[in-house]
């Protein structure tokens, strides 16, 4: 088990001790209510500034603009207590899962395949043909790669991804399990009263530093591409359509969906359950807040909130009336009865 002095800790994190002569033994990080006498924790959010009267922790990371609290526990200032928290796990745990280099004997790999050097394939894994495996990238169990795929350096690919043909993965992406990659998009033709199946044709690429969540799905396009850009994550069971492309740095929460052939710009963050309708365009820094539903196009650096989704100040505008309708309709009546009288 990793133990390290609280003034190591500091040392990673560039921060400051406070009292400076504290420097107690830390084995392990905790949340601030399940924290112990060894253990470090972290408080970015003053709303959670109660906690610290009465967790169990050795010491706590604060951000700069709590450090004029009058803190009873030994502390460590830093300029942002979340990113050093980040930085402390990667300290005590690494950043991924470790593995030994090499292929399992029960993987099936079809031919013309391409391995890169440090590799890890896990049993039961399935390559099609033609498919180029980068350098130090794993592969778990019963995960599978379809023909003429290829996957970039450092990827980490967890249990039960599917990888469907012709996909493009770059560099440093990471799969989590469950995850579909290429699964057809969405488009049957009707005609009379039957839907006949349009051929899904194109391909999904996802470029370098994206992360997908569990069992989240980006389908295939039609013809074209389907494409996420460098940075963007993607939480669990996030359904993305066919054609879509989605931009740089964005953040979608679990549950989003967005129909085919919209475009979305970069640094667009969507909270849980949000859906966007088919074939809208979105520009840079947007913000949608939970459940709200995006039928039209969205200018860059809105902030939108609702179903149909508003500007937010005019959304929570509405929303506050809502509340006090009631009481509208009742003076309402009672005007009436004066009126009709």
């Amino acid at each position: 088990m990793a133990c390290f002095s609280l003034r190591q800790i500091a040392d990673k994190v560039n921060g400051k001790i406070f009292p400076k002569d504290s420097n107690p033994e830390i084995k392990r990080i905790c949340s601030i209510d399940e924290a112990d006498s060894s253990s470090i924790t972290f408080l970015s959010n003053r709303k959670y500034i109660s906690f610290l009267k009465t967790t169990k922790a050795a010491a706590v990371l604060v951000d700069q603009s709590l450090a004029e609290q009058e803190l009873q526990i030994p502390h460590i200032v830093v300029q942002d207590s979340y990113f050093a928290f980040r930085e402390i796990m990667i300290m005590y745990h690494g950043e991924r899962p470790i593995y030994k280099p090499g292929i399992s004997s029960t993987a099936v790999i079809g031919d013309g395949f391409h391995a890169g050097q440090g590799i890890f394939i896990a049993d039961f894994v399935v390559i099609g043909d033609n498919v180029s495996i980068g350098d130090r990238t794993a592969i778990y169990c019963h995960s599978y790669i379809g023909s003429n795929s290829v996957i970039g350096a450092n990827c980490l690919i967890h249990p039960g991804v599917k990888i469907m043909f012709e996909t493009s993965v770059g560099n440093n992406v990471i799969l989590h399990p469950g995850a579909v990659i290429g699964s057809d998009g969405f488009g049957f033709a009707l005609k009379g009263a039957v839907r006949y199946k349009i051929p899904q044709m194109g391909r999904v690429i996802l470029e370098d530093d994206v992360e997908i969540g569990a069992n989240a799905t980006i389908d295939r396009a039609t013809m074209g591409t389907t494409r996420i850009k460098r940075g963007t994550k993607i939480d669990n069971l996030v359904q993305v359509g066919h054609n879509v492309t989605v931009g740089e740095d964005c953040a979608f929460a679990a549950q989003v969906g967005i129909a085919g052939s919209s475009k979305i710009g970069d640094r667009v963050v969507l909270a849980g359950q949000v859906g966007l309708a088919g074939h809208l365009e979105m520009g840079d820094d947007v913000m949608v807040g939970a459940q709200s539903g995006v039928p039209n196009n969205v200018p860059p650096q809105s902030v939108l909130f609702g179903c149909p989704a508003r500007d937010i100040r005019l959304q929570k505008r509405i929303e506050a009336i809502l509340g006090r309708l009631p009481d509208y309709i009742n003076r309402l009546r009672a005007l009436e009865k004066k009126l009709l009288k």
